[in-house]
């Protein structure tokens, strides 16, 4: 059976090398038998700077970025997001229906997504037919909160109001249906414990839970709206001071305690999002609710330097969600101008820059979710590994029987390791500082 060794380190990456079958290892890792969640992608999110970075681009240039994300040889992402209305990689600030007071959404329209997320998404699913797609407003129209702007404030908490909501959300489900687009899953909120510069609204644990239960459940059921619910994308729970020590706890207990603890909010509820901070209360979550899923919605940016060590420090969190029952990851930007800065002026990764001369450049953070995403497809099952190395190493069984271990050696030495998979072993010296990935055929 073949043994496949990529390995990616900054000057080289995804570099194909050729493991030895014999010889002595500083440390043996073993893929055990014992199996864990099952796993439904990878992805990033469609935003419009990205579409316009990539309308700067020759044809055969933007044909290559597209492949390069979503073709089966390469990250073959099929785990997506998109925003409903703006969010802060959006041009300018909007909602899916600006008109004041029409609480039956006879104006609701999605006539600017026709302009940059609906031509992005469908090129993407021309690659990638077989995609799940879920959707998260940043901010409600403004006219719907209690301060009437995008980013301040949260939805007047009146039954027309919040039926209306409800209402926004489905009117966006059918809309994009008409587009033939499907939105597999609504997430109720991007964030909704941070008051933020650019479109957010703020929410409690208890807004949510009510508003699933009492409103939004209630309509999709009603008129068998093709969406799932989730509660997300929740991002942290407390904000400062010594109580940060707590963080996983309070987030837990604050919101996704509080949210399914609700039998009748319960009931609607198909899975949890978690993003940035929210990762603390990710191994409560797993530990209450083991049949729930999971997903990493939102990667953590960085600050536009697109640098190795940054890629280093995302391993680390792959690693956490997975370890903790996460069943996808989701970057955020795919592709921004060089620079990465957003309307509002921070500058964040992506896994692909363009540069002022109309060339992309492949980031750090690109090569790491290929080592994942190219190798542990759909339907693959987590397995434990056992030995020194499990500590930054992942291990999935595909179901073509192919087995694909992804490690880290964050090290500034040199790290030998034989990987052992049943009766195979592939011994590979890891450079420093470099990421790897071991596949086992069937």
């Amino acid at each position: 059976m073949a043994i496949t060794w990529i390995e990616s380190v900054e000057s080289r990456p995804f570099a194909s090398k050729t493991p030895a079958r014999r010889g002595t290892a500083a440390s043996v890792l073993s893929v055990t038998d014992s199996t864990r969640q099952t796993v439904r992608g990878f992805g990033g999110c469609f935003n419009e700077l990205g579409w316009e970075a990539l309308q700067s681009l020759a044809p055969a240039k933007r044909t290559e970025v597209f492949r390069a994300l979503f073709h089966k040889s390469t990250c073959a992402y099929s785990y997506c997001r998109l925003p409903i209305g703006a969010n802060d990689y959006a041009l300018d600030w909007y909602s899916l229906n600006d008109t004041p007071g029409d609480y039956a959404m006879r104006h609701f329209s999605v006539a600017r997504d026709r302009q940059r997320l609906i031509p992005y998404i469908r090129e993407a699913l021309r690659h990638q037919p077989d995609m799940t797609l879920f959707a998260s407003p940043w901010c409600p129209p403004a006219w719907m909160k209690t301060k009437k702007v995008y980013n301040c404030g949260s939805l007047e908490w009146t039954r027309k109001n919040l039926d209306a909501y409800a209402l926004y959300f489905q009117k966006f489900v059918e809309a994009y249906a008409k587009e033939g687009i499907r939105i597999a899953q609504i997430h109720v909120q991007n964030e909704p414990n941070s008051n933020q510069k650019f479109p957010s609204c703020l929410w409690t644990g208890e807004m949510m839970r009510d508003f699933i239960r009492d409103h939004l459940g209630p309509r999709f059921e009603r008129n068998r709206v093709p969406c799932e619910i989730w509660a997300g994308t929740l991002e942290k729970g407390i904000e400062h001071g010594w109580e940060t020590a707590l963080i996983g706890t309070m987030n837990y207990a604050r919101w996704t305690h509080t949210i399914l603890s609700d039998a009748k909010a319960r009931r609607y509820i198909k899975g949890v999002g978690y993003q940035w901070d929210g990762k603390g209360a990710v191994p409560q979550t797993h530990a209450a609710w083991p049949d729930l899923p999971l997903v990493q919605t939102e990667n953590e940016c960085g600050n536009g330097d697109n640098s190795w060590n940054y890629a280093l420090y995302v391993f680390n969190l792959m690693w956490h969600y997975f370890t903790n029952g996460a069943v996808a990851y989701v970057y955020w930007n795919m592709i921004l101008p060089e620079g990465g800065e957003s309307t509002w002026g921070w500058k964040q990764n992506s896994m692909m820059s363009v540069t002022p001369k109309g060339a992309v450049r492949y980031n750090p953070e690109y090569h790491l979710m290929r080592h994942f995403a190219q190798f542990v497809r759909p339907g693959a099952v987590r397995l434990e590994l056992s030995g020194m190395m499990a500590a930054f190493g992942l291990g999935f069984r595909n179901t073509d029987g192919s087995t694909a271990v992804v490690l880290a050696n964050p090290l500034e030495r040199q790290e030998t390791v034989s990987v052992q998979c049943g009766a195979q072993a592939a011994r590979v010296s890891m450079a420093p500082r470099s990421f790897s990935t071991v596949l086992f055929g069937r």
